[in-house]
């Protein structure tokens, strides 16, 4: 039998059986994870309420044929307690949760840096320093840059051409010259731009200080240029979006 122990964030649970549940957790050392939590779903579990989505744990298992096994979890912070009562923060929190488990499409394939971002990201939320949608859309843009996926947003995106540009492709990576430019792409405003710019640097006193419509435009950008990526649909950034 291998034991490992590692720290984890839980991104979903799913009923297994009569007791038990499956979580999925994106660790710090392993990747993302499925493993099963024996007896969890009964009343005397002792840690059932430990293995929560949002929850950030020390989690020892040990590996299995199919799913790994949980034998022991101790909680460093239930953020999912500190955010059901905000239903902005509430759901821009579950979508972070959804970013991350599409961003690991390989298990156990080790991803640090969006461990990382996503424990910050849960943990801005819960200090509600910044607005939550920002912190959502920070999040999605430094996770996508980790991936390999950071888009332009100087020059141009397709020949290099120095910007700034006036005009973004979501299928062309980002900000395109006017010789670039694919049919569709969108004229989003200088504003917006330095916005995303902002958020991916992590330059807050920009980014809080920008218009609530500039923040709309940027998230707009933002969710479309995920959501093409990751080719499919983030179901609870709608909730977000409707929030």
């Amino acid at each position: 039998m291998t034991l490992y122990r590692d720290d984890a964030v839980v991104l979903r649970t799913q009923k297994l059986g009569e007791a038990d549940r499956i979580v999925t957790l994106l660790t710090r050392r392993t990747g993302r994870v499925r493993a099963v939590a024996k007896g969890v779903r009964r009343t005397k579990s002792k840690f059932g309420g430990r293995l929560e989505p949002f929850s950030h744990v020390d989690a020892q298992l040990y590996v299995g044929r199919s799913l790994d096994i949980v034998t022991q979890v101790e909680t460093y912070t239930a953020f999912g307690d500190r955010l059901a009562g905000d239903y902005p923060r509430y759901t821009a929190g579950t979508a972070m949760l959804e970013t991350a488990e599409r961003l690991t499409a390989e298990e156990r394939e080790p991803a640090l840096r969006l461990y990382l971002l996503l424990v910050g990201g849960l943990r801005a939320l819960t200090e509600e320093t910044h607005e939550a949608r920002l912190v959502l859309d920070a999040f999605a843009l430094r996770a996508l840059a980790v991936s390999g996926y950071e888009p332009a947003l100087g020059d141009c995106a397709r020949c290099g051409a120095e910007g700034p540009h006036r005009w973004f492709s979501v299928s062309g990576g980002g900000t395109v010259c006017t010789d670039c430019r694919p049919p569709g792409s969108a004229t989003p405003s200088a504003e917006a731009l330095l916005l995303l710019q902002a958020l991916l640097e992590g330059d807050w006193v920009t980014a809080d200080a920008s218009e609530s419509r500039h923040q709309r435009e940027g998230s707009g950008l933002t969710a479309a240029y995920l959501q093409w990526h990751l080719e499919h649909g983030i179901r609870s950034l709608r909730l977000v979006e409707h929030g």
